[in-house]
């Protein structure tokens, strides 16, 4: 197998994990995923990316108690309403949300969290518009979670209550969270993912 049809491969089969095993992931392991992380283009190639990697046991479940309380009844809610999409039908997005629920209660058991931050000169007020320094990264940690054989999903749930969430990493005031991940070994199978085709979602010049 090339290398090209390795890496389409790995892309093509990143499913989403959130049911993970409890065993604990390598060092080693968990190193390589924000080095990969690190390899991603930054804005002014600035290279403000940060990494925590959690694995104590009481920041676990501080985390994992304030990413419930964000995320169990809002979840619940869309799974009581039988919420659906246009490409995710009512009982496949059920599915979905079940394991977002699953995650919300099992968060804390898992082996690692890895939080994904930048470091700014000077916090600005409108965090949103730096995430494309820190996005690519996130990606690349997840194709190479995949490529590890490790489970992987970023959630922000926790980060909407962002004061609470960052006195529980003690971000200092210059660095802001933002995605949360966690990552072990996948209780369910790796497989293709589920996209619109690319004639749904693409036009050339212009759009109409």
């Amino acid at each position: 197998m090339s290398e090209a049809s390795s890496l389409f491969d790995v892309m093509y089969n990143c499913r989403a994990m959130r049911r993970l095993d409890t065993r604990e992931v390598p060092e080693s392991d968990l190193l390589k995923l924000v080095d990969a992380a690190n390899q991603a283009a930054s804005g002014g190639n600035q290279q403000r990316g940060r990494w925590i990697i959690v694995r104590d046991a009481a920041q676990k479940k501080a985390i994992a108690d304030l990413n419930h309380q964000v995320s169990h009844d809002f979840v619940q809610a869309r799974i009581d309403r039988g919420e659906e999409l246009p490409h995710h039908d009512q009982a496949a997005r059920a599915r979905m949300l079940d394991a977002v629920l699953y995650l919300a209660e099992h968060m804390h058991s898992y082996p690692a969290l890895i939080v994904a931050c930048l470091d700014f000169d000077e916090r600005p007020a409108n965090l949103d518009a730096s995430g494309g320094s820190i996005w690519p990264g996130v990606q690349n940690l997840l194709l190479a979670a995949r490529a590890l054989g490790l489970g992987a999903v970023p959630t922000s749930y926790a980060i909407n209550r962002r004061d609470e969430f960052e006195r529980i990493l003690d971000l200092p005031e210059s660095m802001a969270a933002y995605a949360l991940i966690p990552i072990g070994y996948p209780l369910g199978n790796f497989g293709p993912v589920t996209r619109r085709p690319v004639e749904e979602i693409v036009r050339f010049d212009r759009w109409s």
